[in-house]
């Protein structure tokens, strides 16, 4: 059986983020709207009314365009959190019931009911035996063709890492990319800043705090989603690692109780001279 498939609804995500950013680059100005309704919000405080305060909608919508991709990031950063929260499990790769049957019937060198056992299930573990106890040399009375088994069980790893390593590895892409796009945002609303300041000459303040709020909140916008996709990139990718090597190491704990068994005669017939029991 083959590893956690690529879903099409994750190659939606990569289209409609890259139209996302296009949008961004060529519609600065809708981001920037709301630098127009400044001077009438100064007026009509000048004129009695008191402004309310700032919620966090108002700094969403004062990041201008640049949320809207920083935004779609949070929502797959979430969606595929949740999706390998459920994956990414000891139930799905190292199960307990399972482990403790591999290890029971190959302590009694049942091999092909090893095999059996390890077929009717579905997790990681399960996919493992079945794939690489096929290649036990019952020939081989000394290792039982370890070699070939522990062979095929990198084998197997490398197939299985492929498609689930690439669906952890996007949350760092995630990481990079709300970062570059808090920074875009940055450098746009500072280039506003100075290019308002140069046509005003320092006599509009309000247009110049809007542009400035626009860099900052972009960029903060950038940090909150690249932090949590860092720590969570780190977090998925050493779960992963810990549960294959658990399942390595049932796989081989299995393998050497088999051999144990089948070479019991002969290992106490080298039991040192002048050795007995007590």
């Amino acid at each position: 059986m083959s590893s956690i498939s690529f879903p099409r609804s994750f190659q939606r995500w990569i289209l409609v983020l890259g139209l996302a950013v296009f949008v961004s680059s060529i519609a600065p100005d809708f981001g920037w709207s709301q630098d127009a309704a400044a001077p009438a919000a100064d007026a009509a405080a000048a004129d009695g009314e008191q402004k309310s305060p700032t919620t966090l909608m108002d700094m969403i919508i004062g990041g201008g365009i640049f949320m809207l991709p920083i935004g779609l990031l949070s929502i797959w950063m979430i969606a595929l959190s949740v999706f390998l929260t459920l994956q990414v499990s000891k139930k799905k790769y190292v199960p307990k019931a399972l482990q403790d049957q591999v290890i029971g019937f190959m302590s009694e060198v049942r091999v092909r009911s090893a095999i059996d056992a390890a077929a009717q299930d579905t997790s990681f573990l399960g996919r493992m035996i079945t794939s690489s106890y096929l290649n036990v040399d019952a020939t081989d009375a000394e290792t039982l063709g370890r070699g070939k088994v522990e062979d095929a069980i990198a084998d197997f790893t490398i197939r299985e890492n492929l498609g689930t390593m690439t669906l952890i590895g996007y949350l760092s892409v995630i990481a990079q990319g709300a970062t570059m796009l808090g920074l875009f945002g940055t450098v746009a609303g500072m280039v506003l800043a100075f290019d308002s300041m140069g046509l005003s000459g320092g006599s509009d303040p309000a247009a110049l705090a809007g542009n400035i709020s626009l860099a900052l909140i972009t960029t903060a916008g950038g940090l909150v989603v690249a932090i949590p996709a860092i720590f969570l990139f780190y977090f998925f990718k050493n779960r992963y690692n810990r549960l294959v090597s658990d399942a390595q190491q049932v796989a081989i704990e299995g393998l050497e109780a088999a051999i144990a068994t089948v070479n019991a005669d002969q290992a106490l017939a080298r039991v040192p001279e002048g050795i007995t029991e007590v």
